[in-house]
């Protein structure tokens, strides 16, 4: 997608008295946040605010995961203003990272990542709970094993029955890390049932656990012992900034153990550090960089102590302590940004233009948080964001670069189709502006118009518009002008684009990415994965730019999981810019299990319950659990039931524990695969041809996956020039690719080749498909055809013939031919272009302009391109048509006959002369037309009566047909009315005949009184 900027020019800018019409790009008002939403929440839509200023108003879209959501296509999103509602929201669908997108004319912002996360409590599976039978004096720990969940948990538990709530002391002490209950020593007192609690902060929900009943055993009281910690807080605590940490310690043992915290470098503790629980909670509110450190917990008693350790490390998002502001620059000039951000770890900084990556290339350079264009071009207009972020956070700072151009030459270049505004000096004074070919513009000229303010507006640019133009500004002191220029250049387009593709890891890839591009501008070739630019030099191992002047392919060697996503390919010229993007999915061994949880435990057996990991797009077909204590050596499968534990169960019981023996368990998902064995089936229709010179282009349809009978699944293609020996082979090893190209400078135009193409696999080769023929790129034909003729045969049609080139003195198959025809006062380069297809030496050139001179010139092409022209000939069109249809048309009918009149048509002196008249008529109900041509003014149709008829009348001459007249209708006429004379005949008759009848009666009456 190309994407435009408005110009500026210095001294051209109009003044606003308002400033709510200055023009400006998109500014955030209101940024999205992150939001947990409660899934049994009664409002079934989540809102994500976004509130943007600009002029003019921006459009407002938004992403997923950096993808674009289609809110127009979507009913599951909608718009509110620059709000995105969510209706119905689905977890699994719909959490991820949202960024709102905001763009107009001078460019596009993105906001800063706003994560949607789902907050939800399930119920316990279990019903019931072993009975825990431990002695006094012993310690204890009640597994509380929450159920599925998202969003933050708090935990109590029941004593006995609601709502009688477990005390915590220096005896009891519930986790809020895992929801454990941990007595250091039971009394008789304890004994009972005991119920977990489980709260969650966001949905305010809360389920209870099954009830586990606590007995004390009969065989003896628990001797002293020293202190066991059961609780402890990590290795390593990383510790927001700002932020409240919390470090749980607590320990087992007889008599009860004493908690006491410690700095192991010698420093006191925070004074405003606080304990709670009788010390085994340590609060650090407002945790600063100077609270970091090593702490400790000493859990102590008369039988000895034990101390954990756990470092506290310091870290800050992203925060910005200089920014980037709007920045306005001439043409050449160079333009320095910085910005600089806090925060632990150092952040780093990247750049975006117009909501893409920007990369360091030619005249843009960037240095951690600095960004230098030098010579600044209207290309570089655009709206500029600074990304400071470390692991903890990512912040925006956005600016606009308005570039302006001298009011003395307005040049600029542009690629067609898009938009170019050329501005006249301000205060306007009364302006004109002259196109190229000196011709004046107008308000209504096609894609040319002057603005209010005098600035003329070019839409759709062609070449055609390429040239010098000028603006005169008039008024009573004078006149002034200024001349710039605009060049066009071709667009660039994608040619072969990055195709989405399935591999498995270790895999090596290739992602196409071949353009078409205008030649006198330089080309860049960038590549970002899942938003972020890739660092070829950081990640050479894997990444690698490969290709010519007009490709940018991207390899990927040695593919790992962490691979998968989305890989855009941007292309940047001074001018425009194009991206295309595709999709890579990577198939692995699955990940771990979550959350595995002991939720049921005996004397001799342990009831886990989990749930699945990442599958890697692989199907996880099996479970194993394993378990280790601190006599065993590393983790060792343990017997379970079901013995088998298939890739659809995520609970198991573990059987066969020792008694007093401290287990580990942990889950390992296993992918089965069937046994691979060598591609039995090859590709379908090879075949091939065309292609740039020195190139043999061979295609074939892909095997599909489940006909590769493995991984590492590519194919083998081979080939020969036809009557030889030898195979010439290579190996394309993407399982998806359907062509191959062979380049080779000696390789001969249009010849034959035996081509066939073979499979293989991690298990070996397989068969060829049948061998077929295909030719190499034909070579363009190397002479002009000769002997062009064109002649004139209306207003608007040429007729033109060309006898083709001589056999021996040209190279190269002839495809056809390209017939060129433009105006006198028009560029070659916009000529009007006609195919003709294989031996056909004339054509007719149609839509042309009446007494015109025209230039018409032939060339040969075939699938390579077109050979060199023959010389131009020149033709002029005839004059057009009389445009005065014919009048006064007067009908009548005569013996069977209707009867045509109107008066003669006078060609106007710009027109050619009147050769006769074409009378169409059909019958009203049919869509066919009959004609009759005369000389006269009058024509005589013989035409059935039992029918209506609509009849048209129109000159021609040489310039071919002239206006047409109104449509004449012409109604049904019966047998006995035979038309205005018959109907008055027939009148008469009537009127003779009552007179008779009338004489008769009168002679009756007098003949009748006589006698």
């Amino acid at each position: 997608m190309l994407f435009w900027k408005p110009i500026l020019f210095a001294g051209c800018l109009k003044l606003r008295a308002a400033h709510d019409n200055t023009l400006h790009g998109p500014v955030f008002l209101q940024e999205p946040d992150s939001l947990i939403f409660p899934l049994d929440s009664e409002e079934k839509k989540v809102k994500l605010s976004c509130e943007v200023k600009g002029n003019p108003r921006p459009t407002i879209g938004w992403k997923l995961n950096g993808s674009s959501i289609d809110v127009g296509m979507d009913f599951h999103y909608s718009l509110l203003g620059g709000a995105l509602l969510i209706n119905n929201p689905n977890k699994s669908q719909d959490a991820g990272t949202y960024q709102c997108v905001a763009t107009n004319p001078f460019g596009t912002i993105v906001s800063r990542e706003a994560k949607l996360q789902f907050a939800y409590l399930e119920n316990f599976k279990t019903r019931t709970r072993s009975t825990v039978s431990v002695r006094q004096g012993q310690g204890m720990v009640l597994l509380c094993g929450p159920p599925p969940h998202s969003g933050e948990l708090t935990y109590a538990w029941i004593f006995n029955e609601y709502p009688t709530f477990v005390h915590q002391d220096n005896r009891r002490f519930v986790s809020q890390e895992t929801g454990n209950l941990y007595i250091a020593k039971v009394e008789t007192s304890d004994v009972g049932n005991y119920t977990c609690v489980v709260t969650n902060t966001v949905t305010n929900s809360k389920v209870l656990g099954p009830p586990t009943p606590l007995v004390l055993r009969n065989d003896g009281v628990m001797g002293e012992y020293e202190p066991k910690i059961e609780v402890q807080f990590p290795e390593t605590v990383p510790s927001a900034k700002g932020t409240t940490v919390k470090l749980e310690c607590f320990a087992l043992g007889n008599p009860v153990p004493t908690i006491s915290w410690r700095r192991a470098d010698g420093k006191p503790l925070p004074r405003k550090a606080r304990r709670h629980r009788s010390s085994g909670l340590l609060e650090i509110p407002n945790f600063q960089q100077e609270d970091a450190g090593l702490y400790e917990c000493v859990a102590e008693n008369v039988r000895g102590k034990n101390v954990a350790r756990g470092q506290l490390t310091f870290y800050a998002q992203p925060s910005w302590t200089q920014q980037i502001r709007d920045v306005r620059a001439a043409i050449e000039e160079r333009v320095s940004w910085e910005c600089r951000a806090s925060g632990r770890p150092k952040p780093s900084y990247r750049w975006l233009k117009d909501g893409e990556p920007l990369l360091p290339q030619g005249r843009v350079q960037l240095e951690q948080g600095s960004l230098t264009i030098a010579n600044v071009s209207l290309s570089d207009a655009g709206m500029y964001q600074c990304v400071a972020e470390n692991r903890h956070g990512v912040i925006f700072a956005s600016a606009e670069l308005s570039v302006i151009g001298e009011c003395t030459s307005p040049s600029t270049a542009s690629p067609p189709k898009t938009t170019a505004s050329l501005p006249n000096p301000q205060p306007a004074p009364k302006t004109t502006a002259s196109l190229p070919n000196a011709q004046p513009s107008s308000q209504t000229h096609s894609q040319i118009t002057v603005l209010d303010d005098g600035s003329l507006r070019i839409v759709n640019v062609t070449k055609a518009d390429a040239g010098s133009y000028t603006c005169t500004a008039t008024n009573h002191f004078g006149t002034a002008s200024s001349t710039g220029s605009l060049v066009v250049k071709d667009p660039t387009r994608v040619m072969v684009s990055p195709f989405s593709m399935d591999v498995t890891v270790g895999e090596s890839i290739v992602l196409p990415c071949q353009v078409s591009h205008d030649h006198s501008l330089d080309i860049a070739f960038t590549w970002s994965f899942n938003g972020h630019l890739i660092d070829f030099d950081k990640d050479g191992d894997h990444f690698e730019k490969v290709g010519g002047d007009s490709a940018g392919d991207l390899m990927i060697r040695s593919i790992q999981l962490k691979h998968a996503g989305k890989y855009v390919c941007m292309v940047q010229t001074s001018v425009d810019k194009l991206s295309a993007a595709a999709d890579l999915i990577v198939r692995g061994p699955p990940g771990p299990p979550e959350a595995v949880t002991i939720e049921e435990v005996t004397d001799s057996t342990a009831q886990l319950s989990w749930r699945p990991g990442a599958d890697n797009h692989s199907p996880i077909t099996m479970y194993v659990v394993q378990a280790r204590t601190p006599f065993s050596v590393g983790w060792q499968a343990v017997s379970t039931v079901p013995e088998i534990i298939d890739g659809r169960t995520f609970t198991a019981t573990v059987v066969g524990l020792k008694l007093w023996v401290e287990y580990e368990f942990t889950s390992i998902g296993v992918q089965v695969h069937f046994f691979a064995v060598v591609p039995e089936v090859t590709p379908a229709n090879v075949s091939g041809g065309g292609g740039s010179k020195s190139e043999l282009v061979i295609t074939w349809e892909t095997v599909p996956e489940e006909l590769q009978n493995g991984g590492g699944f590519g194919y083998v293609v081979a080939f020969r020039p036809l009557g030889t020996v030898s195979w010439m082979q290579t190996v394309v090893a993407s399982p998806d690719a359907a062509r191959y190209v062979f380049r080779n400078e000696s390789l001969p135009p249009f010849s034959p080749y035996e081509v066939k193409v073979g499979v293989y696999n991690n298990k070996g080769e397989g068969s060829f498909s049948p061998v077929t023929v295909v030719y190499s790129a034909e070579e363009e034909p190397t002479r002009a055809p000769t002997t062009v003729l064109a002649r004139s045969i209306s207003a608007s049609d040429v007729e033109v013939s060309w006898a083709p080139p001589w056999e021996s003195q040209h190279k190269g198959r002839i495809q056809g031919y390209e017939v060129r025809c433009w105006r006198h006062d028009e560029k070659e380069e916009n000529a009007k272009r006609i195919r003709t297809v294989g031996n056909q030496t004339s054509t007719k050139v149609s839509n042309l302009r009446g007494n015109a001179l025209y230039h018409l010139a032939v060339r040969a092409y075939n699938t390579a391109g077109t050979g060199p022209s023959s010389a131009a000939v020149n033709v002029t069109t005839k004059k057009p048509p009389p445009s005065q249809p014919p009048g006064n048309i007067v009908w009548n009918s005569s013996d069977s006959k209707i009867i045509l009149n109107w008066d003669q048509v006078k060609a106007l002196d710009n027109e050619s002369e009147v050769r006769g008249y074409k009378v169409l008529y059909r019958w009203n109900r049919e869509s066919s037309t009959s004609v009759i041509e005369t000389n006269k003014t009058s024509v005589e149709l013989s035409l059935p009566f039992d029918e209506d008829y609509i009849i048209e009348i129109k000159p021609f001459s040489d310039g071919g047909d002239g206006s047409s007249s109104e449509q004449i209708r012409i109604p049904k006429i019966s047998s006995k009315d035979g038309g205005p004379h018959q109907q008055i005949v027939h009148s008469l008759i009537l009127i003779f005949t009552y007179v008779l009848i009338c004489i008769f009666f009168i002679i009756y009456l007098v003949f009748y009184r006589i006698f």
